[in-house]
């Protein structure tokens, strides 16, 4: 127990002095596995298990919101393929520079060595990148969902790669995987009589682990991507979104273990420090490599460098092949720690260069060319809103009846905003005035256009911080519209009433005068 108590308090200090730096926490999960693994305290029993189980959650949760059909989009595959191919050449030439300043590692390794060296450098971060796109609530927007659709098409190349690198193809009896998707309807019943609450979590893990997991390890094929695959087959279920968030909690904390494992698997002596930060010469030109290429897609210029900034950084598959290559006797195990330190820090980095993206993105932005809206992506063209008298942030189930009640009981002009693409498509066919976008995004205040007599805007998002971004974003746009909110805690009610909200509403105040309201009328009814 005792080095379980000086793993938490480490991890819990460095990390609470990465948010004083305004740094992001996991900033703070990496130095601690650093500063444990040179004080020598001891193994964390059962660290690894619950860092793998992070992973897979986070990949199921993934699925859980994946929309297959986006994979097969110009933006996302011909990006992924052209990129990875590109950074390989890239990657390899600058390896190939590297040793000839006579470091013994590069010049043992050979060019089979470099070339999977340069491949392992190819990925960028799923863990990192959903965990970036989660904190800021933009998972579902355009440029999250091509980032997630990249690191999708990624995470397959190297499923097929360590597969094919292993020796062993997967067992014929992988055909039966197929079996999965009439499968899927089954446990789709399954799921619709499962109670709310802990049920609804258990059964999430026990879909990700044992059809997923499991079933997909039993016949040489990687158990992340079965989770995935699962959550995928699973996604669209009117419960997913609550799954979704019964996950969530127990999915973050367990990610802290995979980010102290990378520390700790590493002790960097000069030579491999010197090569890991000199590999981090290769993240910019990644950055810039998805950028270039996002922008030639037509996205906006805001879209390709919030997406190029996610993505700028190496993946923990870079160790996992890296471990192949070892096994396979191409390269030293010197290079797991390299590469370990190199991934480690372009966390670092790229936290960083996120963190203040609010800053860097505007200033980029003014030094590009501008972009004719007509020849943009369908998702990043101008919104037109004016004819809107109201505007409401969020169509979840508050939302919704909001927008009823001003349509219906006021007779206001309402359009209802909402990230949720296949919600949108729902309510729309339910006769709800509904467009895509995120309200959390500058680029989609830049992008519409508003009546000058907007009278409301009802922010209604699930999470406090995205309706608190929103109102930023309103003021900073000079919008003078009437604002009303929904807050779930008195320090969220004061804080966005401080900030300019006109009209706060505690989530749960008015739910026992609905209820009687209700009850009432049905009674009325009987009678």
């Amino acid at each position: 127990m005792a080095t379980i108590s000086i793993y938490l308090g480490v991890t819990f200090i460095a990390a609470m002095l990465a948010i004083g730096l305004r740094l992001p926490p996991l900033v703070g999960f990496l130095a601690a596995g650093f500063m444990l693994n040179a004080l020598d305290v001891g193994e964390f029993p059962g660290l690894d298990v619950a860092a793998d189980i992070g992973v897979t959650l986070l990949l199921f949760g993934i699925g859980l919101k994946l929309d297959v059909r986006s994979l097969l989009r110009r933006e996302v595959w011909l990006t992924t393929v052209v990129h990875m191919s590109t950074t390989v050449l890239v990657a390899l030439v600058l390896l190939g520079m590297m040793s000839l300043t006579g470091m013994a590692l590069l010049a043992d390794a050979g060019w089979t060595g470099l070339l999977m060296v340069a491949f392992a450098l190819s990925f960028s971060s799923t863990v990192f990148v959903v965990k970036v796109l989660s904190d800021r609530s933009e998972s579902q927007s355009h440029y999250g969902r091509v980032a997630i659709g990249v690191l999708i098409v990624q995470d397959i190349a190297a499923v097929l790669f360590l597969t094919a690198a292993g020796g062993s193809p997967p067992s014929p009896w992988a055909l039966l995987l197929l079996l999965a998707v009439p499968a899927a309807w089954g446990m789709r019943r399954i799921w619709d009589q499962v109670p709310h609450g802990e049920m609804q979590a258990l059964f999430g893990i026990v879909v990700a682990f044992v059809p997923g997991y499991a079933a997909f390890e039993l016949v040489g094929i990687k158990g992340d991507l079965g989770a995935l695959v699962m959550g995928a087959l699973m996604a669209g279920h009117p419960a997913a979104n609550e799954l979704a968030k019964s996950l969530f909690s127990i999915k973050e904390l367990l990610l802290v273990a995979f980010f102290l494992s990378i520390g700790l698997g590493a002790m960097p002596g000069v030579e491999t420090t010197v090569l890991a930060v000199l590999l981090l010469l290769l993240v910019p030109l990644k950055a810039a490599g998805f950028f270039l290429l996002l922008w030639r897609m037509r996205l906006s210029h805001r879209s390709s460098l919030l997406a190029a900034l996610a993505l700028g950084n190496y993946s923990e598959f870079a160790l996992i092949v890296a471990a192949v290559g070892v096994d396979a006797g191409f390269i030293d195990q010197q290079w797991l720690v390299v590469l370990s330190i190199a991934v480690a820090l372009s966390f670092v980095g790229s936290a960083i260069t996120n963190r203040t993206e609010h800053l860097s993105v505007p200033a980029l932005i003014r030094r590009l060319p501008p972009q004719e809206p007509d020849r943009l992506h369908p998702e990043d063209r101008p919104i037109d809103l004016r004819e809107a008298e109201a505007v409401v942030l969020g169509m979840g189930r508050i939302g919704s009846a909001a927008y009823r009640q001003l349509r219906d009981q006021y007779g206001e002009r309402v359009v209802g905003i909402e990230t949720d693409l296949s919600r949108v498509k729902t309510l729309c066919s339910q006769g709800f005035d509904v467009q895509e976008g995120d309200a959390t995004d500058a680029a989609f205040w830049e992008r519409v256009r508003l009546a000058d007599a907007l009278d409301l805007v009802v922010l209604a998002m699930p999470f406090h911080g995205s309706n608190v971004e929103a109102l930023h974003l309103l003021h900073r746009g000079g919008v003078q519209s009437t604002v009303a909110a929904i807050a779930q805690y008195d320090d969220e009610m004061q804080e966005i009433r401080a900030l300019g909200a006109h009209a706060v509403l505690h989530l749960y105040s008015g739910a026992g005068t609905q209820l009687a309201d209700e009850a009432v009328e049905a009674a009325r009814e009987r009678t």
